[in-house]
């Protein structure tokens, strides 16, 4: 028995070996690379010069590192929580539909996700322009006068770009709340029916509780997205106006590339990466409790 355990334990092994190694090579040398030159002052050529833990410190004491953090949690509010909700209200209609045209309206909604960001990217800033289909519509109705170069407003370029991630993100939420639904036992609607209870009475008592997994992948999946995004940003506003629409991504780019400060864009990775971990490690445990 023993040998049969450290024949097959080795079997497990020679199988993993090759994906371990390939993680170890790529995953987490790059990682603790970067946690060890986020403890220099360098610019990338020349001589480093160790500095400890001063560019943590400046990370959370620049305006500009800081406020890109603080941009990266609000836009969990636009790639996350808005095509969550979307998304299961979509999915309440379409499965208390029998009608066929959904299929068509499910392909549509789902298409942004197939897309590559920085198409997208490119397509919104076009909308948004001064001669986009916003102010054309806006003209069209009549409220022409509210027409503005979105992308350049200081105070309206943040959700304009929030925006953007939610008409992302919506479609693979509600992909995700479909394939859910498909393993509900139709029992329990049967039941709620019979109790007198409407559609909205379904929904709360057996879609939403049945879908507790399903949420808690997509809002995974969608948080991780929010704070690492780089591509939409980058293409569409470059953090700009002035530090409108700063996220750790576009600051860590500009960092490393622009100004020369490997190290410091090194500890706003670190930070970064620190700040997914926590948010998603805080999500599964909450979805954790609920199940139980």
């Amino acid at each position: 028995m023993k040998r049969t355990a450290l024949r097959s334990g080795r079997g497990a092994f020679l199988l993993l070996a090759p994906a371990l190694l390939v993680y170890l090579a790529f995953v987490v040398v790059p990682y603790l690379t970067s946690a060890w030159y986020s403890l220099f002052d360098w610019d990338g050529v020349g001589d480093s010069t160790w500095v400890g833990f001063a560019n943590y410190v400046r990370v959370f004491t620049d305006p500009t590192q800081f406020a890109a953090i603080l941009h990266a949690i609000g836009l969990i509010f636009f790639f996350s929580v808005l095509p969550i909700v979307f998304g299961l209200v979509l999915t309440a209609t379409i499965t208390s539909s029998r009608r066929g045209s959904w299929t068509v309206t499910r392909t549509i909604i789902f298409l942004p996700q197939v897309l590559p960001l920085v198409a997208v990217g490119v397509a919104w800033k076009w909308i948004y322009a001064q001669e986009g289909l916003v102010n054309q519509f806006l003209g069209l109705v009549g409220l022409g006068d509210l027409g503005r170069a979105w992308l350049g407003d200081a105070t309206l370029a943040f959700p304009a770009v929030g925006i953007v991630g939610t008409w992302v993100s919506t479609g693979l939420c509600m992909v995700l709340f479909l394939s859910g639904v498909q393993k509900i036992d139709t029992g329990l609607y049967e039941a709620v029916r019979l109790d007198g209870g409407g559609r909205i009475r379904e929904f709360f008592t057996v879609t939403l509780p049945g879908l507790r997994g399903e949420i808690s992948v997509a809002a995974t999946v969608t948080v991780i997205s929010a704070l690492a995004s780089f591509d939409v940003v980058y293409v569409m506003t470059r953090g700009g106006p002035g530090t409108a629409t700063i996220v750790p991504g576009v600051e860590i780019y500009n960092l490393a590339f622009s100004y020369n400060q490997v190290g410091q864009a090194s500890a706003l990775a670190i930070v970064l990466s620190i700040l997914v971990y926590i948010i998603v490690l805080a999500i599964n445990l909450a979805s954790r409790e609920r199940t139980r």
